[in-house]
């Protein structure tokens, strides 16, 4: 009885429908064993669903074990020859079997001759399927390459979006449910003190839903979420970004915060209100990280915040952690020392902070006007880069990457301008504020969030450190001297001698 090796392959489901389905071809392949006297002793499989790398393992499969029991086989059967090889380096490869091995060639479908007409016949039909191939993987890229210059995804749209098919296409819509999902994941990330695990946990008290078979938000979609790009109205297609047609799901001023937010520190420790490099341990100088406690009770869970040094658990470091109540409880008990009554004083320190601002402002100027510098560069090389891809100088890819490349470049110089213009104004206003806090205590930062707390905090303080459990902050000019208290009795006109001070006792 003759022995046999066969393959039958499927590219497509497109060939499947036109009848060349693997159950078809394995029908046929056997039918000729069988009339030829002869079994098929081992059957390879490729279906339309394998990869490339699963395409390719199963061939090399074959080859070796075609190689390995040549004396005892007497042929290779395929249904065709272009079900045989996909390119005429693996037809030269089935042809090498059967000139060193002595393992003919056979194709059910296509009977040839084993001899040269024979084989150049085959050669022919492989030589076509090649073409074929190359050809139809061609008209594959240029479809692809045609949507993302329509501004459509190539594939699946991403989470937030829903693919539809509209005028016998297929575009991408916001889908409101994910995309709500979508946005309070950046708004989370952008303006809380989160870090993706603190996120993770925070997105599943709210009950926000990733998925109805998944509910809870792996970390790496997360991750994946913040850096996708699409969110902003681009679409990626082979490594670079590109104008897309979606609507935006985020501003650019939250994605550009989170992207640096992403990029930074607050990506790998978890950092709360007062913490991240703002705050040091008076121990060992390193950064003061907090961490959130879930306690189970019998009234609920509960969740309490502590503040640690980052080197906590280091040899010989103190295992000191403060609550964030307690905190809070320093932070108000330093603002209960600023806290004056005269009239003078609220005055001069108004007058002060105005200076200070006028004096910032003139700083402001010059930076606009280096920022704007620098966006005018920017566009000028944005026509030019134009101009050289309109001329054929650069390809394609290098004008995709050059030119996100400079309009990020250009939108985050344009969001440093709107910060410009508004930062201090702002910061005068805070700080007007946040002498008024000073003198009103508890409610306004009781009632404060993180974000307002920190700014606070950033222009009362220059830093902060926290030596056990007492905070000990270095405090701002001229907010110090109103924590020091001031001596008026030793003022004369309309300046206040600094270095007269007197204790916080002798000022209550």
């Amino acid at each position: 009885m003759k022995r046999f090796v066969a393959l039958a392959r499927v590219s497509s489901r497109e060939q499947e429908r036109e009848g060349f389905s693997l159950a078809v071809q394995e029908e046929a392949l056997r039918r000729y064993a069988q009339t030829t006297g002869g079994e098929i002793v081992r059957f390879f499989r490729i279906a339309e669903t394998a990869s490339k790398s699963e395409e390719r393992r199963s061939f090399r499969e074959l080859i070796a074990f075609a190689k390995k029991h040549a004396a005892e086989l007497d042929a290779l059967l395929f249904y065709k020859v272009d079900r045989a090889a996909r390119n005429l380096f693996d037809y030269v490869e089935l042809e090498r079997l059967e000139s060193e091995h002595n393992l003919p060639f056979i194709s059910v479908s296509q009977p040839t001759e084993s001899n040269p007409a024979g084989r150049m016949m085959r050669r022919t039909l492989a030589n076509m399927a090649s073409f074929y191939t190359e050809q139809q993987s061609l008209d594959v890229k240029e479809g692809l390459a045609r949507r993302v210059q329509e501004g459509w995804f190539v594939g699946k749209a991403p989470y937030g979006y829903r693919n539809v098919r509209r005028d016998g296409k297929c575009v991408a819509e916001i889908d409101p449910r994910a995309a709500r999902v979508v946005q309070r994941v950046f708004q989370l990330y952008a303006y809380e003190p989160l870090t993706l695990d603190a996120l993770r946990e925070r997105l599943d008290h709210e009950g926000v839903v990733y998925r109805p078979q998944a509910p809870r938000f792996p970390r790496s979609k997360l991750h994946g979420m913040l850096s996708d790009r699409s969110y902003i109205g681009e679409v990626p297609f082979k490594g670079q970004w590109y104008p897309g047609n979606q609507e935006p799901i985020i501003d650019r001023a939250t994605w550009d915060r989170a992207q640096a937010l992403l990029g930074g520190h607050i990506y790998h420790a978890h950092q709360m209100t007062f913490a991240g490099e703002f705050m040091t341990c008076g121990h060992c100088g390193r950064a003061v990280t907090g961490e959130q406690v879930t306690k189970r009770t019998k009234a609920g869970v509960k969740r309490y915040v502590y503040y640690r040094c980052s080197g906590y658990t280091a040899e010989g470091h103190p295992r000191d952690r403060v609550t964030e109540l307690e905190l809070d409880r320093q932070i108000l008990e330093l603002f209960g020392r600023m806290r004056v009554q005269d009239d003078e004083v609220r005055e001069w320190f108004r007058l002060v902070l105005a200076s200070q601002t006028r004096d910032a402002q003139a700083e402001a100027r010059a930076e606009r006007e280096e920022l704007q510098r620098q966006a005018s560069l920017l566009v000028a090389q944005q026509d030019r880069l134009l101009n050289l891809r309109l001329g054929e100088e650069i390809d394609p890819d290098t004008f995709a990457r050059k030119h996100t490349e400079l309009r990020d470049r250009l939108a985050s110089i344009k969001l440093q301008l709107d910060v410009l213009d508004r930062c201090h104004d702002e910061n005068a206003d805070l700080a007007s504020k946040a002498f008024e806090l000073s003198q009103t205590l508890q409610n306004k930062w009781v009632s404060a969030d993180y974000t307002t707390k920190r700014r606070i905090l950033e222009i009362v303080c220059l830093n902060c450190q926290l030596e056990g459990k007492k905070l000990v902050p270095t405090v701002r000019k001229p907010f110090d001297m109103l924590a020091e208290g001031l001596d008026l009795a030793k003022s004369r006109g309309d300046w206040i001698r600094t270095s007269d001070l007197l204790t916080p006792s002798q000022t209550r």
